[in-house]
């Protein structure tokens, strides 16, 4: 084993005031440079770069050793911190230099595959494949650093609060509900299988009927679904519970929460209490239930207005016909920003969310319009619609007509996308609110009712009349938080009275026999005293995403999986040898015996 330099510090906290100071650092070669008699080695560890300098000063052995160093060779150097005749503004200890006096080499490294600097613009196969050389970049060690920080702001906040964490089982039984289960035989039961828990929902509960009071945890959860820049198959929570409270008492300690957690990582002074929106309200002013409100471009819903509803337009006369909404945005200054083919582009992008089509009014001088639908209104009509936005000249309208859901997302996702394009979201504006009053359920493309949240989500009280008459109208006691557009969690009050929760199994078609099947540890446990609880749950990887200002959770993940849910350092999963297959009484069928093409 090569000699072992103790170190005295990391490379880059040096600044000036370390001047004369003789230091031990360790880390890797980020660059060599030979200038004769002069070599040049940019040191790198998880905390920056610092530059070392040997010259005729070091022992031959060393600067000869030195002028063997490539990039990533690991090394330990010793040296004195002086300050640089020539600085360098770009790195904070671009000041500084280390004079070496003593060098060792641990270990010499092959040409790396990927370059190990944060602008290398690699593509994310290779980045994830090689990942222990991509975490050595700075960034990848910063956005690290920065999640240990939330979490332990977090942790740190819930206990002064008398919350205990506590782990919960992650090999439960399969309750699929919404995203499939990942499951896992079991050796010891042959035919039967445990399941990785989508969250830890039925076990925190059983913590509050169990007296913990106040539970939290940072858990691990995964779900079998589709991958998106902000999802993948194991992801981490922030999960908490507490028993003995209201919806106002859980909002109350997650803003302090918030608080602290915005002050001592961004140095961001939230204002509490946050704004609440309820449901509806987000949806009619904003299309959609995670609002961003750092810009305007509110819907406004046309369909009570004399020119649309007695129009001769038949694409408006038949959707309103039908029940649907005629609902539009006016873009500010949009006008001039979005030519007739830019238009049509949006137009192409809202076909993913169900619209046919996009209506435009351009809004000119004097008064004057030009629109899409000239043929159908006339000045007079158009500008009543213009008065609606309280548009002015410049200004661009851009409606949509279909089903309310059609409506809501295709508006939702112009205000978004255009503001994004116009360059009117400031990553560093923090917009956080509440959405409340969410509806307890909704339908799905059969037209069965289905929760919106989860079947244990307790209803509003003033609401639960309507259970019996019109469950489709009922209020739930659910919130979730949103910063910027994006959920960053979401929780509720949850029912704690057996004969409510059998209830909602009814009205969502969840038979006694199969609710005991799915649910009946809980169902049991409610029957020797359920205490009244609620929670919620972050998303911890998006919540770092979102306070670094990263597009994709990836960036805020040690060893993250790629679209297909593979991990490509390690080849996982993998295809397994048959004696364990046996053990475990699992016979594999090809792709021909389940009927797919090879």
């Amino acid at each position: 084993m090569s000699q072992l330099f103790k170190r005295t510090s990391m490379c880059g906290v040096l600044r000036t005031a370390n001047a004369g100071e003789t230091v031990i650092l360790n880390g890797w070669a980020a660059k060599q440079r030979s200038l004769g008699g002069l070599i040049f080695v940019d040191l790198r560890d998880k905390t920056g770069i610092i530059q070392i300098v040997f010259d005729e000063t070091a022992p031959k052995d060393v600067f000869q050793l030195a002028s063997s160093i490539r990039s990533e060779y690991v090394i330990g150097v010793k040296g004195v911190v002086r300050e640089r005749s020539s600085k360098n503004p770009d790195l904070p200890t671009g000041d500084i230099e280390v004079l070496a006096s003593d060098l060792v080499l641990y270990n010499k490294a092959e040409t790396p595959p990927i370059y190990v600097k944060d602008d290398d613009n690699v593509e994310d196969a290779l980045r994830l494949k090689y990942r222990y050389l991509d975490l050595r970049k700075l960034k990848m060690q910063r956005n690290l650093s920065f999640r240990h920080r939330v979490t332990m702001i977090a942790r740190n906040y819930f206990d002064e609060n008398g919350f205990t964490e506590v782990e919960t089982p992650v090999l439960v039984r399969s309750t699929p509900e919404g995203a499939r289960d990942y499951l896992v035989p079991s050796r010891m039961n042959p035919g039967k299988f445990y399941a990785l828990p989508q969250s830890p929902q039925l076990f925190k509960q059983l913590l509050m009927v169990g007296g913990t009071d106040r539970y939290m945890q940072i858990a691990k959860c995964f779900r079998d679904e589709d991958l998106r820049a902000d999802r993948q198959p194991e992801f981490t929570q922030i999960d908490l519970e507490m028993s003995f409270v209201d919806q106002d008492d859980v909002i109350a300690i997650q803003e302090g929460f918030l608080k602290r957690l915005f002050k001592e990582t961004l140095n961001v002074e939230i204002k509490t209490p946050l704004p609440r929106i309820p449901y509806d309200e987000a949806m009619e002013r904003y299309g959609s239930d995670k609002p961003d409100t750092r810009f305007g471009f509110e819907l406004k819903n046309l369909s009570d207005l004399p020119c649309v509803k007695n129009t001769e337009f038949k694409v408006f006369a038949d959707i309103l016909a039908s029940g649907g909404d005629v609902r539009g945005i006016c873009i500010d200054g949009g006008s001039s920003v979005y030519s007739r083919k830019k238009i049509d582009k949006l137009t192409q992008e809202t076909k993913h969310y169900g619209a046919k089509g996009i209506v435009w009014i351009r809004v000119e001088e004097g008064g004057a319009f030009k629109s899409s639908v000239d043929k159908f209104f006339g000045k007079e009509e158009l500008s009543e619609i213009a008065e609606v936005f309280g548009a002015k000249p410049g200004d661009l309208i851009l409606i949509v007509s279909d089903q309310p859901k059609v409506v809501f997302d295709s508006l939702g996702f112009l205000r978004r996308h255009i503001a994004d394009q116009m360059g009117l979201l400031d990553p560093k504006q923090f917009n956080l609110l509440w959405v409340t009053d969410f509806p307890m359920f909704e339908k799905d493309e059969e037209g069965n009712i289905t929760a919106m949240h989860h079947p244990f989500t307790h209803p509003k009280e003033e609401d639960i009349p309507l259970l019996d008459t019109d469950p489709m109208k009922v209020k739930a006691l659910a919130y979730d938080i949103v910063l910027n557009g994006v959920e960053m969690g979401g929780g509720s009050i949850r029912i704690h009275d057996p004969a409510l929760q059998q209830k909602m199994f009814d009205i969502l078609g969840i038979s006694k026999e199969e609710s005991r099947i799915k649910f009946g540890f809980l169902l049991d446990a409610f029957k020797y005293g359920a205490p009244p609880h609620g929670g919620l749950a972050y998303g911890l990887d998006r919540m770092v995403m979102l306070l670094l200002g990263e597009s994709s959770i990836r960036e805020v993940m040690a060893f993250p999986k790629n679209q297909n849910a593979q991990c490509l350092v390690s080849d996982a999963p993998n295809v397994v040898d048959e004696a364990q297959l046996e053990e475990l009484s699992i016979a594999v069928r090809s792709s021909a015996e389940n009927g797919l093409s090879e």
